[in-house]
């Protein structure tokens, strides 16, 4: 038996915080749909007979209609193939969801919050989801396979080993009690990095498509294949665009001007989006906000600032003069902040005091 396996595409996310480009959210989501497009002709072109989308296929907070009938729709273009799904924390089996409220194809099968096996001729799939936006129950005691001579494959969404608090609230699984389980084939959701390895059975495929740039790297879906107990798998890149963060340090660079001039010419390459991350010592006052303004390489979709100030102001402070005592009554101020956020104000500040002081 063949299968494809994905996981976390949360179609419809905001993407609020990925970008700081107007309507790069709208963009986004289109790259969702044309990203589910290529897997649905993937499955039509090699005849694969079973999908297993583990969890977090849409964001329930969010999701359109509209966006429901794509999926739908796309799900009618390979009737062939069994459709499994497993919700998960974003796309909970809740009353009111579309997995309740909406009349899927009918090779569409969505399971609940308990365990349930559905028993084909060559395979029986193991499932379960969340109902909530939390599984705190560890369910995996409660599983036995009933029949160990056929194929066995488990499609849930949780956190192998899951070790903190947090964690153990989205259905924490002992990685050592489910290999006992001797399941051929566990196909997992929740982590968006990809722990695809060749040699192992359980895995997680990553996010379809990167949410954000804590996801670097490749995205697509696992193949696979169950050939007298065998199993072989492959990892197939779906995504066409990467993410990937640049440093550029601006110790050397003494104005605004020059900082544009010398972010328009990095050296981009096509198809990656690109966090830009200033570090060093600067020397004069930042708005990233305001950098966007100046024609910058349409690839470039978020700026960072993690500089520093480029200022000595315990040696300043020994000046007898006004910038002296700036010094000595910013530093003190300094000190005493309690946040972050008050830091990076104070810190505003003294840029905009030096200025003056010059």
């Amino acid at each position: 038996m063949k299968f494809i396996h994905i996981a976390d595409m949360h179609f419809d996310c905001p993407f609020t915080n990925l970008s700081d480009k107007e309507n790069f959210g709208e963009i986004r989501r289109l790259e969702q749909r044309k990203a589910f497009k290529q897997i649905i002709n993937y499955i039509k072109e090699n005849e694969i007979e079973y999908l297993f989308i583990a969890g977090d296929l849409y964001e329930e907070k969010y999701i359109k209609k509209t966006t429901i009938d794509f999926i739908n729709n796309l799900f009618k273009e390979i009737p062939n193939t069994k459709i499994y799904i497993t919700p998960g924390n974003h796309d909970p089996l809740i009353k009111n969801s579309f997995y309740n409220n909406f009349e899927w194809n009918n090779n569409v099968h969505i399971f609940g919050n308990a365990v349930e096996i559905i028993k084909n001729i060559d395979v029986d799939i193991y499932g379960y989801g969340f109902d909530d936006y939390y599984l705190k129950e560890e369910k995996i005691d409660n599983i036995e396979i009933e029949n160990k001579n056929k194929i066995n494959i488990l499609i849930t969404h949780g956190t192998l080993d899951g070790a903190s608090l947090e964690e153990r609230e989205y259905n924490s699984i002992p990685k050592r009690k489910l290999e006992a389980k001797g399941f051929d084939y566990v196909a997992l959701g929740h982590i968006h990095k990809t722990n695809y390895n060749q040699n192992e059975n359980i895995i997680y495929p990553g996010s379809t498509v990167s949410i954000g740039f804590d996801e670097l790297g490749k995205h697509g879906m696992v193949e696979g294949e169950i050939v007298n107990k065998k199993l072989t798998t492959k990892f197939i890149p779906i995504e066409t665009t990467e993410f990937e963060e640049l440093e550029l340090d601006i110790t050397e660079i003494i104005s605004k001007e020059e900082l544009i001039e010398k972010i328009k010419e990095l050296n981009l390459e096509e198809n990656k989006l690109y966090k830009i991350i200033l570090i060093g010592k600067r020397n004069f006052e930042i708005d990233t906000f305001d950098l966007y303004k100046y024609s910058l390489d349409e690839k470039i979709i978020k700026i960072k600032d993690k500089t520093k100030l480029n200022y000595d102001l315990s040696k300043i402070k020994n000046d007898t003069t006004l910038k002296g005592l700036f010094a000595g009554e910013i530093l003190d101020r300094l000190n005493k902040c309690q946040t972050e956020e008050e830091r990076k104000i104070i810190e505003k500040a003294i840029e905009i005091g030096m200025d003056v002081l010059e």
